[in-house]
């Protein structure tokens, strides 16, 4: 680890916190971030190692340092978009200009069972001023606002409340990141194609460029896809001139052959697009776990489409509305994450018991590393301040307890899933709130406390498709393989997250202000400030017409767990989920033919997959018939083509958004929207 590496890691968190509101919300370009594989991380990657370190000869970096510098820019990855600062500020303010819309809101008193510093302050003094001027925005064409001129006092309350709150959680996940690696890497030998793709660009020792970029064969890939991208682009600006390239082929007739795919939803499954890096990772998976990936939704849509004939829905909300809501596919997930954590930590106990006896000062009979034993301590420590804060909010101590316990482990699944199969977009469909909800019921709990759970997670794991322990993760993988110490750049890694924090937040809240709340980013102005309040408004009315509001959340502490009311229809789909994965587990372990990989039920029923499903299959294919027709030959000949299939498509989601900027900066006109991956 070298100063000039870890001052250009913090400066790579600096940008990409500094330049993504710009990008996604103003420029509406595909995502700086998006996913857990950023295109300006990856992308500023192969710009360093093909157009920069041949031009600095001697003073060229080694892999080592850009292990070093990746690692720190992806820490703070989670910060600027969907992970935190896409819905933050907005879920603080906007309910209470909803709260004037709403007259079901007022009528329930829906934001007055909210803790006050859950959410920003808003007065008749200030309100002019602290949320009409974040709806409208203070600036003008003629004048643009300073950071002076934000209303800072609507806002140092929540930000004291909740900055700590998303440190402890991070902080604490980071640390575990460092304790779960070498079970995943060195015990279980885990793929990580992501880590392996970053690693392949890097350069040898002595050497000023990787060895892949003198193969031809990287260079067909990464240049056809990065053409076909630009011409696309093209298209968007010349559509008389230019004559699109079709990345995404419509089948749906064929739905015809299947009426259960139908009435389960999956007929846009028979359109899917080729995404270029799904194509490219899966071809270093294992077959079993590709094909999983890729017929995962197919399998989910048939299964829903049988329920439904006989009218049964797999996918509507039992209780509440939208993503939090208590809901069958949401425990199926659940189940499922919960049966392959279970199978993990059984597989790893030997390693994480010696872990934790050592954090506690025991001896033991297998040696760890200090930065291992560290990190568990680190871990149990802010997971304490994480359980205490909630505590502080009004959380019940049991129910702040179990949400831990839910969101670490929501979390470390992420992560997983990454680490074994690439699949870069994630979002586990099921959520820390709604599964305490649906064990519990909204009697049990009452209102204030149910309010409390789905404050939280709307802040928190909305929409956790940019995850910090998936980059950790990835991050961890490369360290070790160039050699890198763990506990240095580790610890640098959470002043890269305070940095990008430091940056994020006031530079969020300054466009905020100066150009109004982005309306047409529907999801953060439109969705997630209202779906905890509904939730509640519908609860209520419901506890209502039971006769059971006066009593509801009655007991506190344990008692509490004599009062719960499980969702029975989710109990068995808990359980379904639990057992699903539980078979697959010991089939595979048993049998060496199986050819099915248990992750399927972690990702079948979720929105990513579906939109990746076809081009995991694509990639699976490719390889099947690779190593069926040239063998191990030339299935290792084909590995850089892949490897271009990937660079390509980063840079063609990258130039694009580099060329976008220049023309905003140069006409201060927003340039026409291009999308490459999910956003």
């Amino acid at each position: 680890m070298t100063i000039r590496s870890v001052v250009l890691g913090l400066l790579g968190a600096f940008a990409i916190c500094a330049l993504s509101y710009l990008n996604d919300q103003i420029l509406r370009q595909t995502y700086l971030v998006g996913n857990n594989m950023p295109v300006a991380v990856y992308g500023a990657l192969i710009l360093m190692v093909v157009l920069v370190n041949p031009l600095l000869r001697r003073f060229s970096f080694s892999a080592k340092e850009l292990a070093v510098i990746l690692t720190l820019t992806l820490a703070a990855c989670c910060i600027p978009g969907s992970g935190l600062m896409r819905t933050f500020t907005t879920s603080l303010m906007l309910p209470h200009h909803y709260n004037r819309l709403e007259p079901g809101w007022r009528d329930n008193q829906v934001l007055e069972l909210t803790p006050g510093e859950m959410l920003a302050t808003v007065n008749e003094e200030n309100m002019d001023k602290a949320l009409d001027g974040f709806v409208q925005g203070l600036g003008t064409t003629d004048h643009r606002i300073g950071l002076k001129d934000i209303p800072w006092d609507a806002w140092w309350r929540t930000l004291a409340f909740w900055i700590p709150i998303i440190l402890c959680l991070w902080g604490g996940l980071m640390a575990l990141s460092v304790v779960v690696h070498r079970q995943w890497s060195n015990h279980e030998h885990l793929p990580y194609p992501v880590a392996s793709f970053a690693e392949s660009l890097m350069p040898e020792p002595g050497e000023r460029r990787a060895a892949i970029f003198r193969n031809r064969l990287f260079w067909i890939g990464a240049l056809s896809v990065l053409f076909i991208h630009l011409n696309n682009f093209a298209c968007q600006w010349f559509p008389d001139q230019m004559i699109p390239i079709p990345v995404r082929f419509d089948l749906t007739p064929l739905h015809q052959l299947l009426p259960a795919l139908r009435r389960g939803g999956g007929v846009r499954l028979l359109a899917p697009t080729l995404y270029f890096s799904v194509i490219g990772l899966s071809y270093f998976l294992a077959s079993d776990v590709a094909l999983s990936c890729g017929i995962g939704p197919f399998l989910w849509a048939l299964v829903t489409g049988m329920f439904a004939t006989y009218g049964i829905t797999l996918q509507g909300g039992l209780e509440g509305t939208g993503y939090t809501s208590v809901r069958v596919q949401a425990f199926l997930n659940f189940g499922a994450n919960l049966g392959m954590f279970v199978a993990l930590v059984y597989l790893g106990r030997r390693y994480y018991w010696t872990v934790l006896q050592r954090a506690f000062g025991m001896r033991t009979g297998d040696t760890v590393s200090p930065h291992e034993v560290w990190a568990m301590r680190i871990f149990l420590a802010l997971s304490a301040g994480f359980v205490g804060l909630l505590v502080s909010a009004g959380l019940d101590w049991p129910l702040a307890l179990l949400y831990t316990a839910i969101i670490v482990m929501f979390f470390v699944m992420m992560s997983r899933i990454m680490a074994e199969t690439g699949m870069f977009y994630i979002q586990p469909y099921y959520f820390p709130c709604g599964v305490i909800w649906g064990l519990f019921g909204a009697g049990a709990l009452g209102l204030e406390q149910l309010m409390i759970l789905l404050t939280v997670s709307m802040i928190l794991v909305v929409d956790p498709r940019e995850s910090l322990m998936p980059f950790m993760s990835t991050s961890l993988r490369l360290l070790e393989r160039k050699q890198v110490g763990i506990g240095r750049t580790v610890s640098w890694s959470a002043v890269a997250l305070v940095v990008g924090l430091a940056v994020a937040v006031p530079l969020t809240l300054y466009f905020q202000y100066d150009r109004g709340v982005s309306w047409g980013d529907s999801w953060a102005s439109k969705s997630t400030p209202r779906m905890q309040f509904d939730n509640i408004r519908m609860a209520k009315e419901k506890l209502e017409v039971q006769g059971r509001l006066d009593t509801a959340g009655g007991t506190t502490g344990l008692k509490r767990f004599a009062e719960m009311r499980p969702n029975g229809p989710c109990m068995i789909a808990l359980v379904a989920g639990v057992a699903l994965v539980m078979v697959f587990v010991a089939a595979r372990i048993r049998f060496p033919w199986w050819p099915l990989h248990p992750v399927m039920f972690l990702t079948w029923a979720t929105e990513p997959q579906w939109r990746l499903c076809g081009a995991f299959l694509v990639g699976w294919l490719i390889k099947y018939l690779t190593t069926k027709y040239g063998g191990a030959r030339v299935y290792q000949r084909l590995k850089p083509l892949m490897l271009g299939l990937i660079a390509g498509e980063i840079m063609g989601a990258l130039v694009p958004s580099i060329i976008g900027a220049i023309y905003f900066a140069c006409t201060g006109v927003p340039p026409k929207q291009f999308w490459v991956l999910p956003g």
